[in-house]
């Protein structure tokens, strides 16, 4: 790859490009001939207070993958949809809170997991898309082989405030060094894809 075209037409040269598109990925790598399994699902977050005030709560992630963690004055908590209903974002526009995933799921494993969750009372809530990486919510990172120097990090399924220091000073590296050098992330690469070796994920969140 010498250089990349943006959408009104303009040549922009290059020694090295990252897809980094989040949910806009997979039409992007297709536009380099390379197809990448991750997809846009819709999450829902909600935002709660409670009487109930642990201390010290860091993030909690239930094993049914209902999460909840200290925010501000109160709290947030969300999970992912049931497989069978979650489809793959059409529209993407679509930013209807899905109500009754707190109504039906959330709540009752709040208030299971901590009993004064019982009085909460819903704040607010909020949905936005995450970029899912179908084999295995793992993010994909690195070059292709197709094309070694278009570097790829997408698929993050969730992960991507948590992981994206690290990412982002491997993928500096690999431009700079021409391999992985502090963060080997090589287990994470495309390799693994085109291997149809997953390396899956539990209780994404």
């Amino acid at each position: 790859m010498v250089a990349v075209r943006l959408a009104d037409g303009q040549r922009i040269a290059c020694g090295w490009a990252i897809n980094a598109a989040g949910t806009g990925a997979t039409a992007l790598a297709a536009s380099a001939g390379i197809s990448l399994p991750v997809v846009a699902r819709k999450r829902c977050v909600f935002n709660f207070r409670s009487p109930a005030r642990p201390t010290g709560c860091g993030l909690v992630i239930d094993p049914s993958g209902v999460y909840f963690r200290a925010e501000g004055q109160g709290f947030i908590a969300g999970v992912a949809p049931p497989e069978a209903s979650d489809p793959d974002i059409v529209d993407r526009n679509d930013f209807e809170v899905e109500h009754a995933l707190f109504d039906d799921i959330v709540w009752p494993t709040l208030a299971h997991r901590v009993p004064a969750f019982e009085a909460l009372r819903l704040q607010g809530s909020w949905a936005g898309h995450y970029d899912v990486n179908l084999l295995d919510a793992n993010v994909i990172v690195g070059p292709h082989p197709a094309v070694d120097n278009l570097l790829f990090a997408n698929g993050f399924s969730g992960h991507g405030l948590q992981q994206a220091p690290g990412v982002g000073r491997a993928l500096a590296e690999w431009i700079v060094d021409g391999g992985w050098r502090s963060i080997d992330l090589s287990a994470l690469g495309w390799q693994r894809v085109i291997d149809g070796r997953p390396l899956p994920e539990d209780a994404v969140v």
